[in-house]
C-alpha cells in the first residue's frame, strides 16, 4: 500500500510507545489484550469460542507464522502439497526446515485469453492433488483469497480439500492473510476450519499488516487447536521469541474497534472502488483478466500485447520465464510496475504463466489514476 492504517490505528501506536511496559517483551504467544481482541473477532468467524491461551499465537508476520508452522512439524524429507502459483515464501520456508515441495497447478478457463474471467473459473483438479500424495506427504497449504489470482475457495472446493487430508492424515496450513478482504456476490468468507471435523487438523493464518494497511509492523497470527499451534509456537520462541510491543496494542485496538463499527466493510468498499478504476482501463483496451474475488490483484492476460521484437532486454532475463519480459517493458516504456506471475510457480509450470501480468490496486487513487493514463498508451500495441 502507498497510505498508512486507519488514523484511530495509529494513534493506538503511537499511545503504547508511551506506556512503560509497551516497550518490554511481550509474552511469546502475545499481548494479551491482542489475543483476546483476536478471539472476540474471531469466534463468530470459526463458529467456535476460541481460547486465547490455548489456541491463538501472535506471530512477527504471516510469514514467520508460516515458518514457525514448518519448522515445528517438518522433518527431513517432508513433502507440503503448494498450490501454483503460490506465493513465493512458501518455498524457502519449506526447503529451510528439511521439507520438499510438491506442487499442483490451479487452472485457468482454457479461453481466459479471449474472456474475462471470475478468479472463481481458476480450478483445482482434487485427482491430481490427490495423485501428488505420498507416505512422505504432511502438509497440505491452501491460500484464500488467494495471492496472485484472488481466488476465493468456496465450501465445496475446501470440503474436497479437507477430506484428502482426512484420508490422508495430513494437516491443513491455510493461508487467509486477505480474509477481511472479499467481494459481493460474497456475503460471507468460507474458512475450512469451520468446516466438517477440519478444525482438529487445520492451522489458519492471518495478518494485522494485511487487514489494516501495516505490513511494515510485522504483525500476525495463528488459530488452532492446542495439540497442533503448540509445536509452532515452541518454534517461534526459538525464532522471534516475541513480536514487537506497540503494535500489538494498535493492531489490538483495531480489532476491538471493528466489533462496534464497519471497519472492514468501508475498508471492502473503499477497495472494490479501487478496483473498478483499474479494471476500467483493461476492459477499454479490451484485454482479458481475472476479476478477484478478494485480495487486491488483477491478473491480466497480456496474450495480446506485442512489444516491439527488436527490444532490447537485459541478458538476466532470458534465464527466467517469458513473462518477465513483458513486465520489464510495462515498466520501462509504459511506465506502470507488475508482477511476473511465473516467479509463482516451478521452473517447470512457467509456461501457464507466460501471458499474465499481476497489477495490484492497493493504492490511493490518484496513483491509480495516473496508471490508467501510462496504460491507455498500450492501444497502439495491442494486437487487433
Amino acid at each position: 500500500m502507498n497510505f498508512g492504517p486507519p488514523a484511530f490505528v495509529q494513534e493506538a501506536a503511537k499511545h503504547a510507545i508511551d506506556q512503560v511496559e509497551s516497550n518490554q517483551y511481550s509474552h511469546p504467544r502475545g499481548r494479551i489484550r491482542l489475543r483476546n481482541a483476536l478471539a472476540a473477532s474471531y469466534s463468530p468467524e470459526f463458529g467456535r469460542e476460541l481460547n486465547p491461551e490455548t489456541e491463538i499465537i501472535v506471530t512477527a508476520g504471516a510469514n514467520e507464522a508460516i515458518f514457525a508452522t514448518f519448522a515445528g512439524f517438518l522433518d527431513e524429507g517432508s513433502e507440503v502439497i503448494c498450490m501454483e502459483p503460490f506465493f513465493d515464501q512458501y518455498i524457502p520456508n519449506i526447503t529451510m526446515n528439511g521439507g520438499k515441495p510438491v506442487y499442483v497447478p490451479l487452472r485457468a478457463p482454457a479461453d481466459s485469453s479471449e474472456r474475462t474471467v471470475s478468479s472463481h473459473e481458476w480450478r483445482l483438479d482434487i485427482d491430481e492433488l490427490r495423485s501428488k500424495i505420498t507416505s512422505k506427504t504432511k502438509i497440505i497449504i491452501i491460500n484464500t483469497p488467494h495471492n496472485p489470482i484472488g481466488k476465493v475457495f468456496d465450501e465445496e472446493e475446501l470440503m474436497a480439500i479437507g477430506k484428502v487430508a482426512e484420508e490422508h492424515d495430513l494437516i491443513i496450513l491455510t493461508d487467509e492473510v486477505y480474509d477481511r478482504l472479499y467481494y459481493p456476490p460474497l456475503k460471507k468468507f468460507p474458512r475450512i476450519a469451520s468446516l466438517a471435523n477440519f478444525w482438529e487438523r487445520t492451522i489458519t493464518v492471518g495478518s494485522g499488516g494485511k487487514s489494516f494497511a501495516a505490513t511494515g509492523w510485522r504483525v500476525g497470527w495463528l488459530i488452532g487447536p492446542e495439540h497442533l499451534v503448540k509445536y509452532s509456537f515452541a518454534a517461534q520462541t526459538r525464532v522471534v521469541f516475541c513480536v514487537n510491543s506497540p503494535c500489538q496494542e494498535a493492531i489490538a485496538a483495531g480489532l476491538e474497534a471493528s466489533l462496534v463499527k464497519p471497519i472492514f466493510q468501508e475498508q471492502t468498499d473503499e477497495y472494490l472502488k479501487k478496483r473498478g478504476i483499474l479494471s476500467a482501463v483493461f476492459d477499454k483496451l479490451k484485454l482479458p483478466y481475472t476479476v478477484p474475488e478478494g485480495a487486491y490483484f488483477i491478473l491480466v492476460n497480456t496474450a495480446k500485447i506485442s512489444y516491439p521484437k527488436d527490444y532490447k532486454f537485459p541478458e538476466l532475463l532470458d534465464s527466467r520465464g517469458e513473462d518477465f519480459k513483458m513486465c520489464y517493458w510495462l515498466t520501462k516504456e509504459i511506465g506502470v510496475c507488475s508482477i511476473p506471475p511465473s516467479e509463482f510457480y516451478v521452473k517447470e509450470h512457467w509456461p501457464l504463466a507466460k501471458d499474465f501480468a499481476r497489477f495490484a490496486f492497493c493504492k490511493t487513487d490518484d496513483v491509480l489514476n495516473e496508471a490508467v493514463k501510462r496504460l491507455e498508451k498500450l492501444e497502439q500495441y495491442i494486437k487487433k
